[in-house]
Formats: C-alpha cells, sequence, structure tokens
C-alpha cells in the first residue's frame, strides 16, 4: 500500500530578517573575495537580503568608489576565462546577459586573444583534420557556430589560411 505524500504548508526556509548595512557589506565583501560580480549580478544577489533597495544601491556605488566593484574588471575575467572556449559573440552575449554595456564588452574583449586564434584552437582540439566531406565540412561549421566563433573566422579555420601562412 502506497501513502499519500504530505507537503508541508509552512515554506520550507523561512524568510529571513534584513540584514543591517554592516552585515550587507560583509556579505558584499565575501561574495567579492572569492571571484568577481558585475554590479547588476550583485545587485541582484545581495537585495533579498537587505532592508531597501536603496541601501543597495548605496553599498555598490561605495564598492566601485573604492575599485572593489568594476564591470570593466569582471569583463576582462570574463573573457580570459571564457575565451579559451567561445567566440567573441557567445562572451558578448553572456556579458550582456550580466547586464554589461557594449563599450565596456569591447574593450575586454579588443584586450583578449584574437578571435582567429581561438578558434584555431578550439577546432585543432575538437577535429584537427580538414574535412573531407560536405557533411563534415558542415558538422564542424555548427560546431565552432555554437561555440560563438563568427562566420568568416571558421570559414578561414576550415580552408586551413592559418597552416599556410606558417609555413
Amino acid at each position: 500500500m502506497r501513502h499519500k505524500r504530505v507537503l508541508p504548508t509552512a515554506p520550507l526556509r523561512p524568510t529571513a530578517k534584513p540584514l543591517p548595512a554592516t552585515a550587507l557589506r560583509a556579505k558584499a565583501l565575501d561574495l567579492l573575495a572569492r571571484r568577481e560580480y558585475s554590479r547588476a549580478t550583485l545587485e541582484r544577489r545581495l537585495l533579498p537580503l537587505a532592508e531597501s533597495v536603496e541601501a543597495v544601491a548605496r553599498l555598490l556605488d561605495d564598492l566601485t568608489a573604492r575599485r572593489q566593484l568594476s564591470d570593466a574588471r569582471y569583463a576582462h575575467s570574463r573573457v580570459n576565462a571564457r575565451g579559451r572556449r567561445y567566440g567573441d559573440s557567445r562572451i558578448t552575449h553572456e556579458l550582456r546577459q550580466e547586464g554589461l554595456d557594449g563599450k565596456t564588452i569591447q574593450s575586454a574583449l579588443a584586450e583578449g586573444e584574437d578571435e582567429l586564434l581561438r578558434c584555431q584552437g578550439v577546432w585543432q582540439r575538437k577535429f584537427s583534420a580538414l574535412p573531407g566531406t560536405l557533411a563534415e565540412r558542415a558538422r564542424q561549421q555548427r560546431f565552432l557556430r555554437y561555440r560563438g566563433f563568427s562566420a568568416e573566422v571558421i570559414r578561414q579555420v576550415l580552408h586551413g589560411l592559418i597552416e599556410e601562412d606558417e609555413t
């Protein structure tokens, strides 16, 4: 005989009291000590813990003024971390979702490794041989396109132009 599962009527996690400003600052610094955050992401993380939206805004403004929070630094760290595996369009999309503006994103991408070299590295690790058939070529193109590389860069890599230039 099966017993009917009874769901609890009370919430599993009681709503916490808002943190005072000093504890909210400590929480923000604890998060920032582990990794970089964009302003928008850190704001989303802190809002449920804060007394008001204004308290979070004041805290974030203060952290930015003290250079403890920086969207540019966050963008550079994400480009360095994700750039080895993904193309510019995918990284740009991810950073836009994090609330960064286009100027900050373009600055971070400009300082990163060239997209053509990154695409060549990703392609080399995955395939290492130029496609012999149209079906294989389409498969390699889809893979690289999914990774966020531009059509022009993919075309150059699959035509073997980089290998020809190096010899």
